[in-house]
């Protein structure tokens, strides 16, 4: 009889444990207490645009009163190499980042990341977050084309679909987007499966223009049929001004903007109420009312712009970056 009381305890205690360790995680109000200890202020190294930063920010600042967001703007390259620069002369500046996981993962590399997973990231799923990250919004690589010079028998229904004779000749690309051969390796779950469908829409004699604006205007102006690397965010705006164009979401690629808590952050307590705030339903919500598309998987973007199937290049993938770089330039015979 005691054995068994012994094991309804242990089994108490184990089923208990999550419930009261989320117990006491402090709220975001507590959190704030904390920060406005901590001079009222948030150096944000963010390669959020400003069209975008100008509308989500002030709502961080309205929802914690006395907190001013420093937002230091730049490409994420620049912005990690800034932050690197700096810890090697021995300040830390940033108290997050806000940039490409890819950029991240330098940091992280230089030993500059906190490991800090944040309770709000148990809603996110094991690909959108990271010990020392979380998913914050992303960016959908997908297929597009002109609605005059594709019949609506002839739209793409997937990415495999470039790879039909039929678009010879007729397509555009972005040339650095690797992203689509690690999206087609995540569908596949098989690299040469992978590369094979690329060699077939490679055989379509690709046409490549750098920038995703480009191609969504060279859509708009029939300069080409279709496009299989184009932001799916790109789209809405124009087709709503009567653009020819339209676009898929059965699938995308994904890649992912994230936040990260800097080691050594002089203002440690706002960064993590930034981070989790930024992760939360609330916070997402500010980001796709300000224009971008939330990583949280409960939280809609105000476009249709989130494809029903996502393959997001995580960390693993960003590890073997190069190698999928040198397939992809194989491939299409890219320099």
């Amino acid at each position: 009889m005691s054995q068994v009381i012994a094991r309804l305890m242990i089994l108490f205690v184990v089923i208990s444990a999550p419930a009261i360790g989320l117990a006491q995680t402090e709220s975001l109000d507590e959190l704030y207490k904390k920060a406005l200890k901590e001079e009222g202020v948030l150096n944000c190294y963010c390669s959020l645009a400003q069209i975008n930063a100008e509308k989500i920010y002030p709502q961080f600042e309205k929802r914690f009163p006395g907190i001013r967001i420093n937002h230091v703007d730049a490409t994420s390259d620049k912005l990690a190499a800034r932050a690197i620069t700096e810890a090697r002369g021995g300040r830390v500046i940033a108290d997050v980042v806000e940039f490409g996981l890819e950029d991240i993962n330098k940091l992280r590399d230089q030993g500059l990341i906190l490991d800090r997973p944040i309770p709000e990231s148990a809603e996110y799923p094991s690909t959108l977050r990271g010990s020392y990250w979380n998913a914050n919004n992303l960016i959908f690589f997908v297929g597009a084309w002109n609605t005059g010079l594709v019949k609506k028998e002839d739209e793409p229904k997937s990415l495999d679909d470039f790879g039909d004779p039929k678009w010879k000749g007729k397509l555009i690309a972005e040339p650095r987007d690797v992203e689509i051969l690690i999206a087609l390796n995540h569908k596949h779950k098989s690299l040469e499966k992978a590369r094979a469908v690329l060699g077939r829409i490679a055989a379509n004699d690709v046409e490549f223009h750098k920038g995703h604006s480009e191609l969504a205007e060279f859509l708009v102006a029939g300069q080409a049929a279709a496009c299989f690397t184009c932001y799916s965010h790109h789209y809405p705006s124009r087709m709503r001004k009567g653009a020819p164009v339209n676009y898929f979401l059965s699938e995308g690629a994904a890649g992912i903007i994230a936040v990260s808590i800097l080691k050594g952050a002089p203002h440690p307590n706002t960064a993590l109420l930034f981070a989790r705030w930024a992760a939360s339903q609330e916070g997402q919500r500010v980001y796709a009312l300000g224009g971008r598309t939330p990583a949280h998987p409960k939280i809609e973007p105000t476009e249709k712009i989130r494809p029903a199937v996502i393959y997001p290049v995580g960390v693993e993938d960003l590890k073997e970056f190069t190698k999928y770089e040198k397939i992809w330039k194989e491939i299409f015979k890219l320099r």
